[in-house]
């Protein structure tokens, strides 16, 4: 009989969390905020992160500084605190869609990560690849646009796609400026059902699947890419 009972419960909750007032509904529109953000703060965050790891490698001091006090910074904060201070502070009187607000700040946090990523895919170019670029005629910033990045990227996109992979993680955060997203909608539904087990397992599962179908395509990416080296 115990099993028999476990058993109806879940059921129970199951038809709690989703079924009962639409909740499935809630999970959908949260997954879409999730999604949106990540894409967007990754688009931004790869610009920040070129731009940014080019001040590293900068040989102008100002702007080398400042590539570096930004690094410093955004990696010794919590991605919260920033989110908030963005959210709260600087974009408080700002006219924008909290969603646009939330890809910024997960677009600077992200940049920081993806400047060190591209730095050291760029370093790890022989420096006899500049040479010879230099040697053709071309200029540097020429050789550092047909010659340098095109190895680098291929170099860097494994540690790029997890990166993208830990920023949908950390999307979860963007309830504390009050964006419905995965997280959030298990949270709303685990208070209205006073349930916890299914609500957090169902956040969990969604997020496993968006991880696992990501990883499954960039993963089949990278290895066209590999093949490409071969030819």
């Amino acid at each position: 009989m115990i099993p028999q009972v476990a058993y109806f419960d879940l059921a129970e909750q199951f038809e709690k969390t989703f079924i009962r007032e639409d909740r499935y509904k809630l999970f959908l529109s949260g997954l879409w905020v999730t999604v949106k953000v990540a894409l967007l703060a990754a688009l931004m965050g790869l610009v920040i992160g070129f731009v940014i790891a080019l001040f590293n490698l900068s040989k102008n001091k100002f702007l080398n500084i400042i590539g570096k006090i930004y690094t410093d910074v955004i990696r010794g904060t919590p991605s919260v605190t920033q989110l908030m201070i963005i959210y709260f502070v600087i974009f408080a009187y700002v006219d924008l869609s909290k969603w646009i607000i939330a890809s910024i700040a997960f677009a600077i946090n992200s940049g920081a990560y993806v400047s060190e990523i591209i730095r050291a895919g760029i370093m790890s170019i022989d420096k006899g690849q500049t040479e010879a670029g230099r040697s053709l005629g071309l200029t540097g910033a020429q050789t550092m646009r047909f010659i340098i990045i095109p190895q680098a990227a291929k170099n860097i996109f494994p540690a790029l796609c997890n990166e993208f992979i830990t920023l949908i993680k950390e999307t979860a955060i963007v309830g504390y400026v009050g964006l419905m997203d995965i997280q959030k909608a298990g949270d709303f539904v685990k208070s209205a059902t006073y349930e916890p087990l299914v609500p957090l397992l169902a956040v969990a599962v969604i997020y496993f699947v968006i991880i696992k179908i990501l990883t499954l395509l960039l993963g089949m990416v990278e290895k066209r890419l590999r093949q490409s080296d071969l030819r």
